[in-house]
């Protein structure tokens, strides 16, 4: 079932079900509309009514779906040669409708209310497993008393460290005075050998 609406200075084909977006209406949305300014019914296999110029005692009825504005456009005014330049932007106001029915026929089936139903029947499932994990939560709390338990032990380890590295600078040490003492000696062992050559010479 189809019909053709006129409203603000446009026509529409419409069908139950269908969103369309018109000139601004009044009202927030989830409201009802009735526009009745009907120009022609029709159905599937049968002739149209066409009315002359509106079909009297026939409504489309919609549901607002949103109060919105469409896209920015540009108005630009110049005349040439005469320094005369103006530019501005505009962004119509509409209002956004969903069909329900025409004339109180064609009505959208209420199928999504059904599977609404089973959707509350999961989420009613799930909270008791949501209240199973805080009741899981005081026994992850007893483990990180258990943590902080442990902790103590962990200082002591770090106590006993420093010593062992006051013991490691000793070790370095004494090798870094072997270290000069054998450099020292074979300086002085070069020195020898020129003197021996200064001799033979």
């Amino acid at each position: 079932m189809y019909a053709v609406v006129k409203t603000g200075g446009k026509q529409y084909r419409v069908s139950p079900g269908d969103i369309i977006v018109v000139e601004k209406l009044l009202g927030d949305a989830g409201t009802k509309v009735k526009l009745d300014q009907v120009l022609m019914v029709g159905e599937d296999g049968k002739d149209p009514e066409l009315g002359a110029p509106l079909l009297t005692s026939t409504a489309v009825n919609c549901e607002v779906v949103d109060q919105s504005r469409s896209d920015k456009i540009i108005v630009f005014k110049k005349k040439r040669r005469q320094g005369y330049k103006r530019t501005k932007g505009h962004r119509q106001d509409q209002t956004v409708l969903r069909v329900l029915d025409i004339n109180g026929k064609g009505a959208v089936k209420a199928a999504v209310k059904k599977d609404a139903a089973p959707k509350a029947d999961t989420k009613a499932e799930k909270k008791p497993t949501a209240k199973a994990k805080t009741e899981e939560k005081p026994k992850v709390k007893a483990k990180a008393s258990a943590k902080k338990d442990a902790a103590p032990k962990a200082d002591t380890k770090t106590e006993e460290k420093p010593k062992v590295k006051a013991k490691a600078p000793a070790k370095k040490k004494a090798a870094a005075v072997k270290k000069k003492a054998t450099v020292t000696k074979k300086k002085a062992a070069p020195k020898k050998k020129t003197a021996a050559k200064k001799k033979d010479d």
